[in-house]
């Protein structure tokens, strides 16, 4: 048997250590970054959910997502969900999101009843990092990725619009491959009319 001495060892993987180093730095994913600025106007109104990271709060939510955006005179934004079960209801959560600077483009919400929403520890991360200059669709994430919507002014975007989006957020290391495709029923929107 040929035992190798450390001075051998070190001497074998020392020039492979740089290599290591460089393939460890290339895998790591850039920090999250939000979009320079929102106008909240013309962010105001309904967006469909296109696609979504799973996450608890939507667990029971099955189909026929949307998502409504009210600007408040204090500068904040009301903001309902709507979505419909399995079992055909609707389910509705109201919440408050306050912008945290002057971009609008980063935001925290709750969805707390009453006054506990506005209660700092009580809201979440809500952060655009894509959006199309025409407001058409738009990303919301938060810092760890963990949560991510694909949103857009109309129950569908053209296949290939959305295959950019879905290789920009793959680019971005967003684990798309467990990305929920949300349907929605031309017929059954009525729930997102008139809100």
């Amino acid at each position: 048997m040929v035992r190798l001495s450390t001075a051998l060892i070190l001497s074998l993987w020392l020039p492979l250590l740089p290599l290591a180093w460089a393939a460890r730095q290339g895998s790591e994913v850039p920090p999250v970054r939000s979009v320079p600025a929102v106008d909240l106007k013309r962010y105001a109104g309904t967006w469909y959910e296109l696609a979504r990271l799973p996450n608890r709060f939507q667990s029971d939510c099955a189909r026929d997502v949307t998502a409504r955006y009210e600007p408040l005179a204090d500068g904040g934004v009301r903001v309902t969900n709507r979505c419909r079960t399995l079992e055909g209801e609707v389910k509705t959560a109201e919440g408050l999101a306050v912008p945290t600077d002057r971009s609008n483009a980063r935001l925290k919400v709750s969805f707390l009843p009453g006054w506990l929403k506005r209660l700092p520890g009580a809201r979440g991360d809500y952060w655009v990092v894509l959006l199309d200059p025409q407001y058409r669709w738009a990303v919301v994430s938060e810092p760890r990725r963990e949560n991510l919507w694909v949103l857009a002014r109309s129950p569908a975007l053209p296949p290939q619009e959305l295959a950019r989006i879905v290789d920009t957020l793959a680019g971005r290391g967003y684990p798309t491959d467990r990305l929920l495709l949300t349907p929605h029923d031309a017929a059954d929107l009525s729930h997102a009319a008139g809100y």
